[in-house]
């Protein structure tokens, strides 16, 4: 046995670490070891053993670092010690190791564990290789051009309406509305007309308006009052595209208040709030930027306690975010990127690069600590975590294709860039950061901070006397957790999802009050909605008389308000009616106006008239449409992943528990945290703590994307905790 034994270590001799077989091969000799024989051991320093019971993870441990020493007194004390078991009748190495020259009997490395051997015996490779894939993934993103995605022509009824709007000959244009409004006088006196005449003579002037209408003479665009007048307008092209052009619109709406200073004279539309959302979201991504790196180093300082240690795992982030925002030009070819898709794979990117360094480096740090060597510890951290990351990073991928099944192009987009981006992080761990940490070695841990001792130990205390309680009473704690996160997810069955729309504007913006007060004084003109009708010729007398019986049937049913307006298109083939409804146009009540449009104003007008075809679009009905069909693709989404992920599980872990367990707590975690969202956000408990104004519900997208974000954390924890 002993003969054996030497010649299994000295056939290591002079490489730095042992091989993966040998280490199952220890392992499962140090798994039989006895406690009586583990307590009674020689007593000898560096890399052989100490008095005291030892687990066979300890055992395994001071094998390999024994192995890979080249101390000779170390290798002899441990042959001895194995011989004296063998002698003692207390385990047998020749019934539990199979011969070392059959290579074919020796169990295979995991993939990561091979992977990590490869990269740190090629260091330079490695490193100077994943450089050199940044680079070039960002040249060629730059060279092919990311496909940006078009205007969302939106699902359902709405869908059509907005598609038949594209393709009947209508200018694309954004509606725009400018509040003149005064305390004491009303429009028929020379001060208000003059007010009304300076707004229209200066955005008359401004190239991109068209369509502009005047509230003289046009009594539906005055309030009852008289005090309230709207002067219409339109800009040319979709609300992005007239953002950018919509300046000197403004600029003129500001010069007839500084005229006409004793009135109020404000704009509203799709393109003046785009313009505000832009810049208040540029300023936020702007500082988010900015905050963002500094305080995920700070975060990685305390828990590594050294400057180096901290910002490896922000290096590969980083890398991997750099090469998906270029890499990602390709899938755009086929799904067309949103503009949002890129501030996802940041945040995406950065998260899980972080997350797999993170749990990669703590390991290998610990192994170091336990007393092996960095060869043998790099080896143990890339068997471990390595496996943990490889396993995680397939689960998030099956997470994130599910994306491709919500029925949504933004969420399309949105898969294809976080699935590059986790994939490139996922190899990245696997093979450069091992080149790294091998090519640092103990330099890693350079730059060090004095205060990870004294959040350590404070750490160590906390988590340590949770854990200990927890595994007091298990059956106890696992019901207390269950039950809470379930009382959590009660709430989550009254979700009400909806698109956000003006009255989401948050109260710091100016715009914020002009809705406010249109709304007042004209209920449901801010978000009209528009009712899409098609006949062979609209201009017909008995088209004509069934449009005007919806007009007047809309208003009859309390559903409805003035101004309602109307275009038609060149061929007299699709007339547009705008139509201001009851409510703030996201909330319960401008939904039921929505479905009153639909339910009974167009069937007993348009609707019977043969050949003529009417179609509700707008923000409400855009919110309605789309949150319908996001419910109707839920389940879809939630099969595909849960299914897909249960299996991947299975077959890493060979345990139904297991896989089962992490599905459940996946779930529960999930509807806990969309309990907690409706609580908030739709519900208004806790609002004024946080310092949010009352929303009507949940944007529409977010239940889906948080439980493909929840996901990969519970994905990532079960597969790191198995190790």
């Amino acid at each position: 046995m002993t003969g054996q034994l030497s010649q299994l270590i000295a056939r290591q001799r002079g490489q730095e670490l042992l091989n993966a077989a040998d280490q199952d091969r220890l392992r499962h000799i140090a798994k039989r070891h006895k406690p009586a024989a583990l307590a009674q051991r020689p007593n000898t320093s560096r890399g052989a053993w100490r008095p005291g019971r030892v687990t066979s993870r300890r055992a395994w441990r001071l094998a390999i670092s024994v192995g890979s020493s080249g101390d000779e007194a170390g290798e002899g004390a441990f042959i001895a010690w194995l011989a004296d078991l063998e002698q003692d009748g207390t385990m047998s190495v020749a019934d539990h190791s199979p011969d070392i020259d059959q290579d074919h009997s020796r169990p295979r490395a995991n993939l990561a564990a091979r992977a990590g051997r490869w990269s740190a015996r090629h260091q330079k490779i490695a490193i100077l290789g994943w450089l050199g894939f940044v680079v070039a993934a960002f040249a060629l993103g730059n060279a092919i051009r990311t496909k940006n995605l078009a205007t969302d022509l939106g699902v359902g009824d709405s869908g059509n309406a907005q598609r038949i709007l594209n393709t009947s000959g209508f200018e694309r244009s954004t509606n725009e509305t400018v509040l003149v409004q005064s305390k004491t006088l009303t429009v028929h006196t020379a001060a208000f007309r003059s007010a009304v005449e300076a707004i229209v003579g200066g955005v008359s002037r401004v190239p991109v308006v068209s369509n502009i209408r005047s509230p003289l003479g046009r009594p539906r665009q005055v309030a009852k009052n008289g005090r309230s007048a709207l002067v219409q307008f339109e800009i040319r092209g979709d609300a992005d595209k007239a953002a950018s052009e919509i300046a000197p619109v403004l600029a003129a709406v500001r010069r007839a208040q500084s005229v006409n200073p004793t009135f109020t004279i404000e704009e509203i539309g799709d393109a003046s709030v785009s313009k505000a959302w832009h810049a208040s979201e540029q300023n936020d991504f702007q500082r988010a930027e900015l905050l963002l790196v500094p305080i995920t180093l700070a975060i990685l300082l305390v828990a590594f306690g050294a400057l180096v240690a901290a910002g490896i795992p922000l290096l590969l982030g980083l890398t991997a975010v750099i090469a998906a925002l270029g890499l990602v030009a390709i899938p755009s070819c086929i799904w067309p990127t949103d503009g949002s898709a890129q501030s996802v794979i940041l945040l995406i990117g950065l998260a899980v690069g972080v997350d797999y360094s993170l749990f990669y480096l703590k390991r290998e740090r610990e192994e170091r600590a336990d007393g092996l060597g960095p060869a043998a510890a790099l080896h143990a951290a890339a068997a471990t975590s390595g496996r943990s990351v490889f396993i995680c990073g397939f689960g998030v991928l099956i997470a994130m294709a599910g994306m491709f099944l919500a029925g949504d192009e933004i969420f399309s987009s949105i898969a294809a860039g976080t699935i590059l981006v986790v994939a490139i992080s996922m190899i990245g761990s696997l093979t450069v950061l091992p080149a790294v940490l091998s090519k640092l070695g103990d330099r890693v841990e350079h730059g060090r901070v004095s205060l990870r001792r004294v959040y350590r130990r404070g750490e160590g205390r906390f988590w340590s006397a949770i854990v200990d309680r927890v595994l007091r009473r298990p059956a106890v704690s696992a019901t207390l957790a269950a039950g809470v996160l379930a009382a959590l997810t009660i709430p989550a069955f009254g979700i009400r999802t909806v698109l956000p729309g003006y009255d989401s504007l948050p109260k710091q913006f100016p715009i914020a009050n002009t809705y406010r007060s249109i709304q007042q004084a004209f209920p449901g003109s801010s978000i009209p909605a528009e009712v899409v009708v098609t006949a062979p010729n609209v201009k017909s007398p008995l088209v004509r008389n069934q449009i005007d019986r919806l007009q007047r049937l809309a208003l009859t049913s309390g559903e409805a308000h003035n101004p309602i307006s109307e275009q038609v298109n060149t061929s007299h083939t699709v007339a547009r009616i705008s139509v201001p409804i009851a409510g703030t146009g996201t909330n319960e009540v401008s939904n039921h106006a929505v479905d009153i449009l639909r339910s009974r104003v167009i069937p007993a007008t348009v609707g019977r008239v043969a050949g003529m075809h009417a179609y509700v679009t707008g923000q409400t009905a855009e919110s309605i449409d789309v949150s319908s069909s996001f419910t109707s693709h839920a389940p879809i989404v939630l099969a595909f992943v849960l299914v897909l992920a249960f299996v991947l599980l299975l077959s890493a872990f060979r345990s139904l528990v297991v896989a089962a367990k992490a599905i459940l707590l996946n779930l529960l975690s999930v509807g806990a945290a969309c309990g907690l969202l409706v609580l908030v956000f739709q519900h208004g408990i806790g609002q004024q703590v946080i310092g949010q104004q009352e929303t009507t519900g949940i944007i529409a997208w977010l239940p889906l994307f948080l439980f493909v974000v929840l996901f990969r954390n519970s994905g990532l924890w079960t597969t790191e905790l198995r190790q």
